[in-house]
């Protein structure tokens, strides 16, 4: 084998430093995975609370990836432990940010000594190819540029949510991301060769072949990254939620989660609570308490909820499995806020959803799948964005219990499974990436 073709096959060094969000953190564990189960080495970086929430590492994957636990900064304000964005009350996120930009240090030192010479003035064993940072890693991407280390800009969003918000324009005052996040992806996004999304044109054939005009950068889809279907194996169960649900008749469920961080108020919680009494249908629900708001589980809910619908619905305030609970036969509808990872994981059981988008991505999300007909939006008033009880009912029974709505639904919602399902589409996607990090020349 000549020195080109031995360069094309060895193993690369890469470093996946997400955001701090279980939303980014969870798909670039598989993204590491899938680049582990290729032979490739991974630096996982996070820090020590984040890494010990995540699920374990594959065993047979595990010698490739390394974890690696920075130490999250102290920043006045900011509640002790918070680490993940979901620990953190909407008001002090900028904190959070903060104490982000203070990893760059440690990252650093990371680098010196992944890349330092040996004694005999050769390259470190650890030499890193590339890093994959997050949309709102500034300064983590400036310490990689800054040892010549090439950056690939993780966007674990749809190419739908790209189209519609474009390049973020840092004159708009009032852009919907906020003029800090603004900056924080534009001084990213400078640094970074190329763009990753968590897509892929046999799901997105609209948005994906406009993302590299919209930003003028190579972008190169992953895949949709899905979790498998039934969950890993590794992960913790929930014996109470799926025991109860396991006695369910088959569709006769419908699961209600917003993922780890959406800030709903104990009065929307009472309305969704009260609205789907009122829907009659029977429900798993995975109750996060709000950020900031100390209460009992009892206190969360509408007085006497769960003794009117004893025997029909549960209440889980513990951590659940999300991907197990979807993989179950009686699951017959996903309430979701439609965050792109709930999103894949629903579409990946062939779940028709009830949507309930409160900002960011999750607004386009939703409007793509109602768009393919895979379920319903909950209204909400124009004005506020105000929802209720009744308008939680009528969207949980037009996916669960009208019969021609629940039929089209479901017919979509299959269709969709059909491609987030396809392991040769995605494999062949973490193939192609590979190839574009390996021949990458500006």
């Amino acid at each position: 084998m000549d020195a080109a073709a031995a360069a094309d096959s060895s193993p690369l060094h890469i470093v996946i430093f997400p955001w701090l969000a279980f939303g980014h953190m969870l798909p670039c564990l598989e993204l590491a995975e899938r680049l582990a189960a290729r032979g490739h080495h991974v630096s996982f970086v996070s820090t020590p609370r984040n890494i010990s929430r995540l699920r374990p590492v594959a065993p047979a994957l595990a010698k490739f990836i390394d974890l690696v636990a920075l130490p999250f900064p102290r920043v006045e304000g900011l509640p002790e432990g918070a680490e993940a964005t979901s620990d953190v009350p909407p008001e002090k996120l900028e904190l959070h940010r903060e104490a982000l930009d203070g990893l760059a240090a440690p990252f650093s030192a990371f680098l010196d000594a992944a890349c330092a010479d040996d004694d005999n003035g050769k390259k470190g064993n650890n030499k890193m190819d590339w890093v994959i940072v997050d949309s709102f890693h500034r300064w983590i991407a400036e310490v990689a540029h800054e040892h010549k280390v090439p950056c690939v800009l993780n966007m674990p969003y749809s190419a739908t949510t790209s189209v519609l918000y474009g390049m973020p324009d840092p004159t708009v005052v009032d852009h919907p991301l906020g003029a800090s996040v603004v900056q924080r992806f534009l001084q990213t996004f400078d640094k970074c060769k190329i763009l990753a999304y968590r897509s892929c044109l046999e799901f997105e054939p609209e948005s994906m072949p406009l993302l590299p005009n919209i930003f003028n950068k190579p972008v190169i889809p992953l895949g949709l990254l899905p979790p498998p279907a039934g969950g890993h194996k590794q992960e913790r169960e929930s014996p109470a939620a799926l025991t109860w649900l396991d006695a369910q008749p088959p569709k006769s469920v419908v699961y209600v989660a917003f993922g780890s961080e959406l800030p709903l108020t104990v009065e929307q919680l009472h309305e969704i609570a009260l609205g789907l009494e009122l829907a009659g249908t029977r429900f798993l629900w995975a109750l996060r308490k709000p950020n900031g708001v100390v209460l009992d589980d009892a206190d969360v809910l509408p007085p006497g909820f769960e003794a009117r619908t004893r025997g029909r619905g549960l209440v889980a305030t513990g951590w659940v499995p999300q991907t197990s609970i979807l993989a179950r036969a009686a699951v017959g509808a996903f309430m979701t806020h439609c965050g792109w990872s709930s999103t894949i994981e629903g579409l990946r059981c062939g779940h028709p959803m009830v949507m309930l988008p409160v900002y960011g991505d999750q607004w386009p999300n939703a409007r793509m799948m109602e768009a393919r007909k895979v379920g319903v939006k909950v209204p909400k008033d124009e004005n506020d964005g105000a929802f209720d009880r009744g308008g939680i009912a009528r969207a949980v029974r037009a996916v669960m219990c009208e019969e021609e709505g629940k039929r089209v639904f479901a017919e979509n919602a299959k269709k969709m499974q059909d491609v987030v399902g396809d392991s040769k589409c995605h494999e062949r996607h973490i193939d192609e990436f590979v190839q574009c990090l390996r021949t990458y020349k500006e």
